[in-house]
């Protein structure tokens, strides 16, 4: 499957509901591309090779409490002793936290680094489920995606092999923002399906409910929402196809995956707030699921980038302050050979 197909899929997914697409976006855009790329052969076969079976699930630990959009807020600390590390530390709001088996997980692994806020100090390291020392959770408090797994996980000295430091040691920031540039990808589109969802919920509605004589479909107003769902729709798919046909060409995107995810996810919490406005009363109900589509649309627009800074982000390519620098591993191209196979 080439990239525009897994957009596709997350895409189509979050039509339906966005605790589907979420599980393709953490279990194979954050994990499994990270691993695919970064990964020692040994780490491939013993990590990727099961996670693309779906015998074993994958998620990424990055968020904690303290540091959100700032990643070098993080506490976690990783101290080596012998030929292993001691993790420490907590991560919070983890999608699939509480079931997955496998944890992309980021830690300070240079302690003077830590002090310094210098991110060349953090470390990726593959974690099992079954390591002494580790602990997960579930996060019931949430009022959207309440289909989805959501967790924390706790780790008291977690021993982690030193074969399974993804990358090299001091690489864990590269690999954590390379792995975003994957899952914003699949947010993207995802959100794209959400924005179609509200469109053709609304229009169905419009057809259906009648004031003043005539279909609310009629009315100017509600047509002016139904068309804006539209361009939104289409503008968000160009969007999220541009990155993809960029990747499966081997070219770095992250300026173009991150304005796809800042735009669709924006545009879908719009076209959200305006299906319910469309339903009235009723899409102030769970008997239509346009308020399913509000409660969900709005986590989008937090994680894996804040609208805010991907703001920040688009003004600073334009303006010149921010280039992207080639890293040492970057994401394959889907090759004619990958296909025939």
């Amino acid at each position: 499957m080439d990239y525009v197909s897994l957009g596709l899929a997350c895409e189509e997914l979050e039509y339906v509901d966005t605790s589907l697409r979420v599980i393709l976006s953490v279990h194979v855009g954050l994990n499994s591309l990270s691993l695919l790329t970064w990964g020692t052969e040994d780490q491939r076969r013993r990590y990727l090779v099961p996670q693309a079976q779906g015998l074993k699930i994958g998620t990424y630990g990055l968020t904690e409490p303290a540091a959100g959009s700032d990643v070098r807020g993080m506490e976690s600390v990783a101290v080596k002793k012998g030929d292993r590390w001691l993790l420490s530390g907590e991560k919070t709001w983890i999608s699939l936290g509480d079931v997955a088996d496998h944890f992309l997980v980021f830690a300070w692994s240079d302690q003077e680094k830590k002090k310094q806020r210098n991110v060349s100090g953090i470390s990726a390291f593959i974690v099992e489920r079954g390591f002494k020392g580790f602990s997960s959770g579930t996060l019931k408090e949430k009022w959207g995606i309440l289909a989805g797994n959501t967790g924390f996980i706790k780790m008291d000295e977690v021993e982690v092999p030193e074969q399974n430091l993804l990358g090299r040691e001091g690489e864990g920031f590269k690999i954590a923002m390379f792995a975003l540039d994957q899952g914003r990808f699949t947010v993207a589109a995802g959100a794209t399906g959400l924005i179609r969802a509200c469109r053709d919920a609304s229009a169905k509605y419009a057809l259906e409910r009648k004031t003043f004589g005539v279909e609310i479909g009629r009315h100017q107003l509600v047509k002016e929402m139904i068309a804006q769902m539209e361009s939104d729709y289409q503008a968000s798919r160009l969007l999220w196809t541009r990155s993809g046909w960029l990747k499966n060409k081997g070219q770095r995107n992250t300026r173009e995956t991150g304005l796809a995810k800042w735009f669709s996810t924006v545009a879908s919490e719009r076209a959200a707030g305006d299906a319910v406005q469309i339903h009235g009363a009723n899409g102030y109900s769970d008997e239509y699921p346009v308020g399913r589509f509000y409660r969900n649309c709005k986590g989008a627009v937090i994680y894996e980038g804040t609208r805010e800074i991907h703001k920040l982000m688009q003004a600073d390519y334009v303006l010149g302050y921010r280039t992207d620098k080639p890293t040492r591993c970057e994401l394959p191209a889907y090759s004619e050979t990958v296909k025939q196979a």
